[in-house]
């Protein structure tokens, strides 16, 4: 049996007025379609099952088995022959479906629909290959941090055309001959998920650390407010390059020592905050594990490598930046 999935076209409508073409008896010698019934729009009113079968035959045939479905957009134009997608019209049991419907419509009109089957892959193939070309995702804006530089790219409408529902379109063409087979989808509009005004909202602030000018500065809505002068980690305890974000504040901040031998005789011990002993002056604001920004009693440090990975700032300059800087502000460090 055959991988591809073939669909074939029935109408539960049609199964309501009559017994379905495999159930029903079989069409009587002279036996004629009752007045009123039609197939498809094709009014087969005292015909025979032959003659009937006959004439959806030639009103229908070509166009279904061997036509071609359109289908344009962005002035761009693709084609699918119904032979590619293997369409076939079963005119025999069309016929049969509408003799049946006229046996129990009692004086009234019925149109059934047309017994045509194809393959659904070569459909959905087919609209892949124009959502390929006409697919473009929306575009975010992004926020792009350098050490001198904070900006926010532009962000971008995407476009789609929707591509299930012109697969059931199509589809729907290949088995009703009254459908229009040119279509025009209406190109989707796709909005970005983060727009520039957003981004900049919510990254309204953001830290940059210049370890080579010992330099720390301050955004405010994409624009450098303020430069303070720091000092960074010695060449044996670098402070760490890349980009993170304030994952902790505190005033006045508990040392935990850490367990080195650097520490001496504090190593591995607990210094409350405000102690004499303790390196971490006034404020605290945590960037990557251990390694956070803080006041130092060594102002003459500032300016050099003296720190164990720590950013050290003077005690009137941390207090301030402290105030400005919410959790989560984004602390690129180069």
């Amino acid at each position: 049996m055959s991988t591809r999935r073939i669909v074939t076209a029935c109408c539960l409508a049609a199964a309501a007025i009559a017994p379905s073409p495999a159930r029903a008896q079989q069409p009587l010698p002279g036996e004629r379609i009752a007045a009123g019934i039609s197939a498809a729009g094709t009014d087969l009113s005292g015909l025979t099952f032959e003659e009937a079968a006959a004439r959806l035959q030639s009103v229908h045939g070509e166009r279904l088995e061997r036509g071609t479905i359109t289908v344009q957009a962005a002035d761009i134009t693709w084609k699918l022959k119904t032979a590619n997608a293997d369409v076939k019209f079963d005119v025999l049991t069309s016929a049969k479906r509408a003799l049946y419907a006229g046996r129990t419509s009692a004086g009234k009109p019925v149109d059934v629909p047309l017994q045509v089957s194809f393959t659904q892959s070569a459909v959905d193939r087919f609209v892949r290959r124009i959502q390929r070309r006409l697919h473009r995702p929306a575009r975010d804006s992004e926020l792009r941090i350098s050490i001198r530089r904070v900006r926010v790219t532009h962000s971008r409408r995407g476009r789609d055309i929707g591509d299930k529902t012109l697969a059931k379109q199509v589809a729907a063409a290949l088995v009703d001959p009254r459908i229009t087979r040119v279509f025009k989808p209406r190109l989707i509009s796709v909005k970005p998920k983060v727009n520039a005004d957003k981004l900049r909202k919510s990254a309204s602030t953001v830290i940059t650390i210049e370890q080579s000018s010992f330099t720390l500065r301050l955004f405010k809505r994409l624009k450098v407010v303020k430069r303070y002068k720091v000092a960074v980690g010695l060449p044996d305890y670098p402070t760490p390059r890349g980009l993170f974000a304030i994952q902790s504040k505190q005033v006045n901040p508990v040392w935990s020592v850490p367990n080195s031998p650097w520490a001496g005789e504090l190593a591995g011990t607990t210094v409350t905050g405000g102690s004499a002993q303790n390196p971490l002056k006034a404020r605290w604001l945590g960037v990557s594990g251990s390694v956070g920004i803080h006041g130092t009693g060594q102002d003459y440090s500032i300016g050099t490598r003296a720190s164990h990975g720590c950013i050290r700032m003077h005690v009137d300059d941390v207090i301030a930046l402290y105030k400005r800087v919410p959790l989560g502000t984004p602390v690129l460090i180069g």
